[in-house]
């Protein structure tokens, strides 16, 4: 008894060790377009998203039930161990997707490390396929494409309402807006990705007897839970939220409030219904939808593209390292040792790859390099140029319709820098 209730300590730090790097990874999900516009400085966005992520854990345990007692049958013979395995492979997935600024799903990857280490130490009975198809699955492609449609809609109608306005007067109130949706999905973040590490750490007690089975989770898990998630976000996952601000589309600050509203709409509705959605493809699939709202601008495909792939991987590149931490653990004492050391010594080179290139809320707002325009790019480009004044996105070579903005301050230029020179050919 006493081996299981150390274990049982061992896979709780672990949990919340990994609830801390899904708050740092998903911080983008909430700020990202906040901090590009400039409705918030970096640090008092990830302050005010952290503080909300708090509280949203205390809103609801709904997706924590389909953690603990939906996915992994915990009377099929699941142990502390195995839970344990799954946790090291969604944390390292988290780890290597960060250093790469990819906004990957930290719930996909909980998951699928879940799933993979069961499927190693129990079999196939221990895992519900059908709830993993209906409330894993199929969220994970209907949330993107619902909040993606949403949110282009959304820009469309505030273009078009707007239209009339000074742009520079619209701007201001959209700032504002966006403040309070940034807050919004925060809050919903917090409902929804906090109560996960909250069903794991249950289901841990489930299985080493401590709680009753199906139980809620209790007050001390709720409040942990949501510590670590806030103390990660805070820190902030600047890598991530370069790629969402900057890396896929260029955000005005219309677009910025409606991307932030349709996702916080999507991911409340799924929390209410237990939905353990992707907060991450919700957030990524709103910011692409408004960069196809708003006429004139256009996808980064190329970067929208690594992102899908990452979210494809996610599942089988999660489970695949927690089937094989799964492996030592059945060994025994010293197979959970070097399972606990092989992560360490993973994630602390993953620390040291990124101190080689540092981003962190001094240069978060610095864009991308330009990118060559591929051929979706070019087509939609060309079917729907740009309006006058605006520049063509980062990366797009310009078309006779499209003004080029004057160069920097002191630059060889007759040119103001508050004018532009138009392009003829």
């Amino acid at each position: 008894m006493e081996h299981i209730t150390l274990l049982i300590g061992i896979v709780i730090v672990t949990a919340l060790v990994f609830d801390f790097t899904n708050g740092f990874h998903d911080t983008a999900n909430a700020m990202a377009t906040t901090i590009s516009t400039g409705a918030l400085r970096p640090k008092t966005a990830v302050a005010m998203s952290a503080a909300l992520n708090l509280v949203g854990a205390f809103l609801s345990v709904e997706v924590a039930k389909t953690i603990s007692g939906g996915i992994i049958d915990e009377a099929a013979g699941v142990r502390p161990e195995v839970i344990f395995a799954g946790l090291v492979g969604a944390i390292i997935w988290n780890l290597l997707t960060w250093l790469a600024g990819l906004p990957s799903s930290s719930s996909h990857a909980l998951f699928g490390g879940l799933i993979g280490a069961t499927l190693v130490s129990v079999g196939t009975h221990g895992v519900h396929g059908d709830a993993v198809v209906m409330k894993v699955l199929i969220p994970a492609v209907a949330a993107p494409i619902v909040a993606g449609l949403a949110s282009m809609a959304a820009t469309r109608l505030t273009y078009r309402l707007t239209r009339n306005r000074d742009e520079a007067d619209t701007a201001k109130g959209y700032r504002a807006g966006q403040i309070a949706s940034a807050a919004l999905v925060s809050l919903a973040h917090g409902t929804n990705d906090a109560q996960k590490t909250m069903g794991v750490i249950t289901l841990a007690l489930i299985t080493g007897g401590v709680v009753a089975p199906h139980a809620d989770p209790p007050l001390w898990v709720i409040a942990s839970a949501g510590l670590a998630i806030a103390l990660g976000t805070y820190l902030g996952g600047w890598r991530i939220i370069r790629t969402m601000g900057k890396g896929i589309t260029d955000i005005q600050p219309p677009q910025g409030f409606a991307a932030q509203t349709g996702a916080a709409a999507t991911i409340l509705a799924s929390s209410h219904l237990g939905f353990a959605l992707s907060t991450t493809q919700v957030c990524s699939g709103s910011v692409m939808g408004s960069g196809l709202g708003r006429k004139g601008a256009v996808v980064r495909w190329s970067t929208a593209g690594r992102m899908v792939a990452a979210w494809g991987l996610t599942l089988p590149a999660a489970g695949a390292v927690a089937a094989g931490a799964a492996f030592l653990a059945k060994q025994g004492t010293w197979g959970v040792t070097a399972v606990a050391v092989l992560a360490l010594g993973i994630c602390g080179a993953i620390w040291a790859a990124s101190r080689r290139n540092t981003i962190n809320h001094t240069n978060v707002n610095e864009g991308p390099a330009a990118e060559p325009v591929g051929v979706v790019t070019a087509a939609l480009r060309t079917v729907s140029p740009p309006p006058a004044g605006q520049p063509a996105p980062a990366g797009d070579a310009p078309h006779a319709t499209d003004e080029v903005p004057a160069p920097a301050a002191g630059a060889a230029s007759p040119a103001p820098r508050a004018q532009a020179a138009t392009v003829t050919r």
